[in-house]
C-alpha cells in the first residue's frame, strides 16, 4: 500500500498531467465549434478566446482523485463538484440565470452538509458565538459555499489571477490538512493546484483559455470545501493547538476573493447600485487601469496573498476577534491603495 505522502504526491503529478494535455485538445474542439468569450465593454481581453478550460480542469481532478484518494471517504464531494460542473458547463453554454445557478449551488452544498457531514457547526468565539444549532449551521455553510464560490468568480478577470490565487489557496489548505493528518482533504488540496498549474501554464497572458464558469464554479466548490474544514477543526498537531483558529486561517488564505468582493459590494450599495450589479471596480480592473498590465498585475496580487498568509502567522496567538479586525483593515487599506492612486490620476 502506497503511503498517504506519495498519494498527495502523485495525485498533484497526475492531475497535472491530465489538465495540461488535456487542455490543447479543449482549445481545438471549442475553435471548430465557435464556443469563444468574444471581447466586450466588461473585458480585459483582446479577441476572442476559448472558456472550457474549466472542462480540463475538472478531468484533471477527477481522474486523479479516482486514482489516488480514498473514494469511500470523499464521494460526497465529488458528487458536489459534479453538480457545480454541470451547471457552470450549462451556464458557459446557455447563460443560466443567476437564481438557477445559486440552485444548483445550493444543492451541491446541502449534499456536502448532509450527506458528506461537513458543515461549519462552531464559530470558536468569531463574535462571541460558539455552538451553532444545526439549522443555524446549515444556512450559514451554505451562505459561506454561496460567497467563496462567487468571490473566487468575481476575481477571474484578469490572465493568470483565478488559477494563481487557487494555487496559492490550495496549497496553504493542503499543508494545513497535512500538518493535521488530513490525508483526503490534503490528497483533494494538492489535486486541485496540480490542475491549476496545468491550467496556468495556458492562460498567462496572452491567454489561450479561459476557466469560464465551469471551472470558477468547480475550483470555487472546492476551495469552500477545504475553508469549511478549516474553520470546522481549526489547526491542532501534536506541537501546535490551535482548534479555534480556523476561522482566522480560512479567511486569510481566501483574503483577496473575500476582502475585495466585500470591498465591492459595500461600495456599491453606498452608491445606491445593486451589489451584483457588473462593473469594472474589483482590485484587478483598478490595476489594470493605472497600466500595470495582465501579468504585472496577477503577480502584485499573488504577492499579496501570500504576504497576508505569512503575515497570519503573528495573529495566531492573540486573540481571534482582535485578528479578524486587524486582517480585515489590512487588507482594506491594501486593496484601496490602488484606487486611491487612480482617482489620483483621474484629477
Amino acid at each position: 500500500m502506497i503511503i498517504p505522502e506519495l498519494n498527495i504526491i502523485f495525485s498533484l503529478i497526475t492531475s497535472f498531467l491530465i489538465t495540461y494535455v488535456a487542455i490543447p485538445k479543449v482549445i481545438f474542439f471549442a475553435e471548430k465549434l465557435r464556443l469563444l468569450d468574444a471581447a466586450g465593454d466588461r473585458a480585459s481581453h483582446e479577441g476572442s478566446v476559448p472558456i472550457f478550460g474549466g472542462i480540463a480542469i475538472f478531468t484533471g481532478i477527477i481522474f486523479s482523485l479516482l486514482f489516488w484518494a480514498d473514494i469511500e471517504n470523499i464521494q460526497y464531494l465529488l458528487v458536489s463538484i459534479l453538480i457545480v460542473f454541470f451547471v457552470g458547463v450549462i451556464d458557459d453554454l446557455l447563460e443560466l440565470s443567476p437564481f438557477k445557478k445559486l440552485v444548483g449551488q445550493v444543492i451541491a452544498t446541502l449534499i456536502i452538509i448532509f450527506l458528506g457531514d461537513l458543515k461549519i457547526d462552531n464559530m470558536h468565539g468569531v463574535l462571541g458565538i460558539y455552538d451553532l444549532p444545526i439549522w443555524i449551521g446549515t444556512l450559514f455553510t451554505v451562505f459561506v459555499v454561496i460567497v467563496i464560490m462567487n468571490g473566487f468568480n468575481l476575481i477571474d478577470g484578469v490572465d493568470g489571477l483565478a488559477g494563481g490565487i487557487g494555487v496559492i489557496s490550495s496549497f496553504s489548505f493542503g499543508v494545513i490538512a497535512l500538518l493535521m493528518g488530513q490525508s483526503d482533504m490534503a490528497i483533494v488540496a494538492f489535486t486541485l493546484m496540480g490542475a491549476l498549474l496545468g491550467f496556468l501554464r495556458y492562460n498567462i497572458f496572452p491567454a489561450k483559455i479561459f476557466m469560464g464558469d465551469t471551472g470558477s464554479l468547480v475550483v470555487g466548490m472546492i476551495l469552500s470545501i477545504l475553508a469549511i474544514n478549516c474553520i470546522r477543526y481549526g489547526l491542532v498537531t501534536e506541537t501546535i493547538k490551535l482548534p479555534n483558529k480556523g476561522p482566522l486561517l480560512a479567511i486569510v488564505i481566501l483574503a483577496i476573493p473575500l476582502f475585495d468582493s466585500l470591498r465591492v459590494f459595500i461600495a456599491r450599495i453606498m452608491k445606491g447600485r445593486h451589489p451584483l450589479y457588473p462593473g469594472r471596480e474589483h482590485i484587478h480592473h483598478t490595476l489594470l487601469s493605472l497600466g500595470f498590465g495582465h501579468n504585472k498585475t496577477s503577480f502584485i496580487l499573488y504577492f499579496f496573498a501570500i504576504s497576508m498568509i505569512v503575515f497570519s502567522y503573528f495573529l495566531l496567538d492573540i486573540n481571534l476577534n482582535i485578528g479578524i479586525a486587524i486582517l480585515a483593515l489590512i487588507s482594506f487599506i491594501l486593496l484601496y491603495i490602488p484606487l486611491y492612486l487612480l482617482k489620483g490620476h483621474s484629477k
